[in-house]
């Protein structure tokens, strides 16, 4: 589980031992608009280099969720209404016990069950250091991971690790081969490479200006590509902020064994009276039945890429699926629009969400500043502020004259990528990567099959933008038509 926000790509430490600002990592909502940044001087794991952790548990273990409970009792969580069981949701999960009221708080895990970037480390020195060189909180927290997994049971956390998962199926763990061949067509392709790329930057920045310096606190055979990809992997799906205790990101054993459902509109909070981590429930629940919270309200795509899963096609309410907009090289203002672009940040092409139940402002203004001739120079600045969402009106911008076309571009882009996922789809039955295991065959059937459910809900929504768009152009001409005819019947009579 993780926090409700879209984890952006402004990854990259800038950290020094000398007395600086603390540099935080950004995880805003979701944004209107995402520029395309792909850096590919960083390689993808493949299939060879994905290795095995030595810590952490199968999924489907039941003996370590077991543990973990007792642990969590011994030291001091209070008796529960929930247990860990197996589900038909998510493998593993919090299960009611007992009645359970609607607005009914659960929960109170005490603060010394969380960790925070202020949490103690059992290897004090290494602790010291990161903090001497500014680490932000979520390299630091990877690192601490890795640093308390790594002691084994001489770590009060041994118990927490333990029950984790050895290789989460979030798309940080797929390899390059199987991001191009079963996400071809999704955008959310671009954004695992981003976030992939940016994990590796972090680590070989954290190598190369405090790991190589402080060998004997940060040995490589521990401190490396892969399991900095694990413990990035475990804080992207369970990382919580926590807005009661000053908006600190932490992970909360036990609270972070709940799994998400679109539907629950329930979060996790400090809470100050009970003095302990809590969530409200937003429903009843009996006996038996399995509790949710909602990780945010985020897509189906963003779900596969940190949590590893896609909910049934139509069950979530805000989903939806990036459409790339761009620039015509052959515009003879090309030059000026990329310009006005990047004075607000934009790129060339830019996503931009669409959901069943419409698309923002910003996309129909990048499409205006696309398709727009010379004529329309002196409105470029207008439309790219618009686009950008930087503007101090939040009115829809109207050219009358360029809505047509602006919306038959916009069509074309839809129609284009509606093409890319028929043809995966179609295609998708007869696809079969090389394996080296029985064991590989089942992962890459799931993950094949995780692609497949994307695509499917991420098509339905462009359906439904290209059946909106087909019928208010037709709209638009029928009026033209209606108009012309009338304009007709006036010339004929004068005549």
């Amino acid at each position: 589980m993780a926090e409700a926000g879209t984890f952006c790509t402004q990854f990259l430490p800038n950290f020094s031992p000398k007395k600086s600002r603390r540099t935080k990592f950004l995880i805003p909502s979701t944004c209107t608009s995402r520029t395309i940044r792909v850096r590919s001087a960083i390689s993808l794991p493949s299939s060879e280099t994905l290795g095995s952790i030595p810590w952490g548990c199968e999924i489907e273990s039941p003996e370590s969720a077991i543990t973990l409970q007792k642990w969590l009792t011994d030291s001091g969580l209070p008796p529960q209404k929930m247990a860990i069981d197996r589900v038909d949701i998510g493998d593993r999960g919090l299960v009611a016990l007992k009645n359970v009221r609607k607005g009914e708080k659960l929960l109170f895990v005490p603060p010394p069950l969380v960790i925070t970037a202020d949490s103690e480390w059992t290897s004090q020195e290494a602790g010291e250091v990161l903090r001497k060189f500014n680490v932000p909180d979520w390299p630091l927290l990877a690192t601490y991971l890795i640093s308390e997994a790594n002691l084994g049971t001489s770590s009060k956390w041994h118990p927490y690790i333990s029950a984790l998962p050895r290789q989460p199926y979030s798309l940080l763990y797929w390899t390059r081969t199987e991001l191009d061949t079963y996400l071809e067509a999704s955008q959310i392709r671009e954004r695992a490479i981003e976030r992939i790329t940016d994990v590796s930057g972090t680590y070989n920045d954290l190598k190369i200006r405090v790991f190589s310096k402080y060998p004997h606190l940060f040995p490589e055979k521990v401190f490396n590509m892969e399991t900095f990809r694990w413990s990035f992997g475990i804080l992207f799906s369970r990382l919580v902020r926590l807005p009661s205790m000053e908006g600190k990101v932490a992970l909360v054993p036990w609270a972070d064994m709940l799994n998400h459902n679109s539907e629950v509109e329930t979060f996790l909070d400090y809470d100050k009276s009970s003095k302990g981590v809590v969530f409200t429930t937003d429903r009843s629940y009996q006996p038996g039945e399995q509790v949710f919270i909602s990780y945010g309200k985020k897509s189906n795509g963003e779900l596969l890429l940190s949590y590893g899963f896609v909910p049934s096609e139509g069950s979530n309410p805000n989903d939806s699926v990036d459409l790339s907009l761009s620039l015509t090289t052959s515009d003879p203002c090309f030059k000026e629009k990329l310009e006005v672009l990047k004075k607000y940040n934009l790129s060339t092409p830019q996503r931009f969400p669409l959901q069943i139940t419409g698309w923002p402002l910003e996309l129909m203004a990048y499409a205006y500043l696309a398709i727009s001739p010379p004529t329309m120079r002196r409105h470029f600045e207008e439309m790219a502020a618009a686009a950008s969402g930087k503007t101090t009106s939040r009115k829809e911008l109207k050219y009358p004259e360029l809505e047509e076309q602006a919306l038959q571009f916009i069509l074309d882009c839809c129609e284009s990528s509606i093409t890319q996922y028929t043809k995966f789809i179609e295609e998708s039955k007869s696809i079969n990567l090389p394996v080296a295991s029985p064991k590989q065959v089942d992962r890459r059937l799931l993950l094949k099959q995780l692609a497949v459910n994307l695509c499917t809900s991420e098509q339905r929504i462009l359906f439904r933008a290209q059946y909106i768009i087909r019928r208010r152009l037709k709209d638009m001409r029928a009026g033209e038509l209606r108009a012309l005819s009338i304009m007709n019947g006036f010339r004929k009579l004068f005549k």
